[in-house]
């Protein structure tokens, strides 16, 4: 009896007697997979330092009320630009305007009293020469006119007393400057005592923008001076640019004109202060900004494309080429981002080959095969 066997069977027993016949070979390796590297080359960078402030009016000036009466008028526009000089407000003057009146009579009364004296002073010398009176006639006459003369000054003292006061009933602006809005109204009662706010009048044609560096940060910089890897020009020199709210960079350039010498206990920064121009008034008080130092030149800096860096929760790494062109990871310490280039503080060195485009394709360990370096900021 003949057995016969599936075809399916035959088949693959033949399969396998053919690949035993040709024996296994593992399959080849993949070639490296191609990079292209940017060779560091250190270079003169600027040492840009982009820190958080606030925008200050140049002048602040509180108007406040320096008599004591009733408000009658605002006489100006809430809002509005005005000159120094320029009336704001008027308190009622007729108590005052009468108070003058007063002194002025007492004046006239004090100058009359005076001549009288006067004229008994020079009767009084004729006749003590003639020993027609005595001398202590002739010396209580001297002493009545000196009293005299006294009550004179005092007068026209109080008279200017008076005046200054009535003066003062017209408030007018300390400064050039854009006044706020009013914080009294007519028929309000205001006190020189109390130095009753009336209004505020700020000068924005020129701005501040106040910012601060903490203390850490601070002594870096010192020290990469001392070491000579910073070169810082002085207070006045240094340029600062502004970075506002929506993320567009201002065309003004301001510079750094106060750097305080003490750190504040509470928060470990030093406060520091720019000084800009503000054409157009675009720039208002309050308003966030964030100021970029032009803080001085690194001689021998490092650049590299922000696409060659790697940033995750655990720092900021590169791969190089390294001996026998095998791929390495390398960490890196970033500064700041300035273009379409990190700057590097720490991590790398001259002549270090750094990759990148191809970066997909590398795992660190693994060969690679290295194209001509590029040019730095080109693919």
């Amino acid at each position: 009896m003949k057995r016969f066997f599936p075809i399916r069977i035959v088949a693959g027993l033949l399969a396998a007697t053919v690949l035993a016949s040709c024996g296994q070979e593992a399959p080849p390796a993949p070639p490296p997979p191609q990079v292209t590297t940017v060779t560091i080359q250190p270079q003169s960078v600027p040492n840009v330092i982009e820190l958080p402030g606030r925008v200050q009016a140049y002048r602040t000036s509180e108007v406040r009320a320096r008599v004591d009466g009733i408000v009658q008028a605002r006489l100006y526009e809430e809002g509005s630009d005005v000159a120094a000089g320029k009336p704001l407000f008027q308190v009622d003057p007729r108590e005052l305007r009468a108070g003058l009146n007063a002194v002025q009579a007492q004046l006239a009364r004090a100058q009359a009293t005076a001549a009288n004296a006067q004229q008994d002073v020079q009767r009084y010398q004729g006749l003590i020469a003639d020993q027609a009176i005595s001398k202590q006639e002739y010396d209580a006459a001297v002493a009545r006119l000196r009293t005299a003369q006294a009550d004179v000054a005092q007068a026209r003292a109080q008279l200017d007393s008076a005046r200054l006061s009535l003066g003062y009933t017209t408030v007018t602006a300390p400064i050039s400057g854009r006044v706020g809005r009013a914080q009294v109204t007519e028929g309000a009662l205001v006190s020189a005592a109390g130095g009753t706010l009336l209004t505020t009048i700020e000068q924005i044609d020129r701005i501040y923008v106040n910012f601060s560096q903490s203390s850490s940060d601070l002594l870096a910089v010192r020290r990469d001076m001392s070491s000579g890897k910073l070169a810082l020009p002085a207070l006045g020199r240094v340029e600062v640019k502004l970075v506002l709210e929506d993320g567009s960079v201002s065309p003004l350039v301001g510079h750094l004109d106060f750097l305080d010498l003490s750190i504040n206990e509470q928060t470990g920064t030093a406060a520091l202060r720019a000084e800009f121009a503000n054409p157009g008034q675009l720039l208002l008080p309050g308003q966030f900004v964030r100021a970029r130092l032009e803080a001085g030149v690194r001689p021998n800096g490092i650049m590299v494309p922000q696409r060659a860096v790697k940033v995750s929760t655990e720092g900021a790494s590169v791969i190089v080429v390294g001996d026998k062109n095998v791929a390495v990871a390398r960490p890196v310490k970033l500064g700041e981002l300035q273009g379409d280039k990190w700057v590097i503080r720490e991590g790398l060195k001259a002549g270090d080959r750094v990759i990148v485009d191809g970066l997909q394709k590398v795992t660190p360990g693994q060969p690679v095969n290295p194209a001509a370096p590029a040019k730095p900021g080109k693919r």
